[in-house]
């Protein structure tokens, strides 16, 4: 084992043993319905395909069959000003954390599951080694709190893993580990995942009509 692979592993496990402390800290949950109702305002980018941020120029992120306790977790990262974009800061800090469970239980839909009988698409960066143990082989988050990258644009996956690198995303863990690797490695990583299956999709554009309860 190399000495940098080495280190993205160990990276990788402080990763993983930080998000599991969080995972005791479950978000409220999310009801759907209510969620329809406050989650028009974010279909104006994320029900849009291909929808661009004008500057800096990356397509916003798929969010349907994302993990819902990951896109309230993420929610909170913008309110708080943890992760820099001043739209998803405006929109976030007026939210509530049941607010957000809602929004993420409706946009997010039934989250995606790894299929066990599928083969990963192409062959994986050697930097991908650490990567699996919270995102899997086939880029399919291994928890409600891990990111799903399957499918999810590159351009935004580099987007974001070059904010980690440079402190547009405050998260000491992630900095460490992304701090490791080149821009080179983080584009080959990004095209990677977003070509794996099954994929995140656009979040539905029109509001769904639910069944009373």
């Amino acid at each position: 084992m190399s000495g940098s692979i080495g280190r993205w592993l160990v990276a990788g496990v402080a990763l993983c043993a930080f998000s599991g402390m969080a995972l005791a800290q479950a978000p409220p949950v999310g009801d759907a319905k209510r969620g329809s109702q406050l989650a028009y305002t974010c279909l104006g980018c994320h029900g849009i395909p291909n929808y661009r941020n004008s500057y800096p120029a990356f397509r916003v992120p798929k969010l349907r069959g994302q993990h819902a306790d990951y896109l309230v977790v993420s929610l909170q990262a913008y309110r708080s000003s943890e992760r820099s974009h001043g739209t998803m800061h405006a929109h976030a800090v007026s939210m509530s954390d049941q607010d957000m469970a809602d929004v993420a239980a409706y946009i997010g839909g039934p989250a995606i599951t790894a299929d066990p009988n599928r083969k990963a698409i192409g062959t994986p960066p050697q930097s991908a080694q650490v990567c699996v143990s919270c995102h899997g082989n086939d880029g399919v988050g291994i928890a409600p709190l891990y990111p799903t990258l399957a499918g999810q644009h590159a351009d935004y996956l580099e987007h974001s893993l070059l904010a980690y690198k440079k402190g547009g995303r405050k998260n000491a863990i992630m900095a460490a580990f992304v701090g490791t690797l080149s821009d080179a490695d983080i584009r080959a990583l990004s095209v990677y995942y977003a070509a794996q299956k099954p994929a995140l999709d656009v979040a539905p554009k029109r509001i769904t009509r639910f069944s009373a309860r």
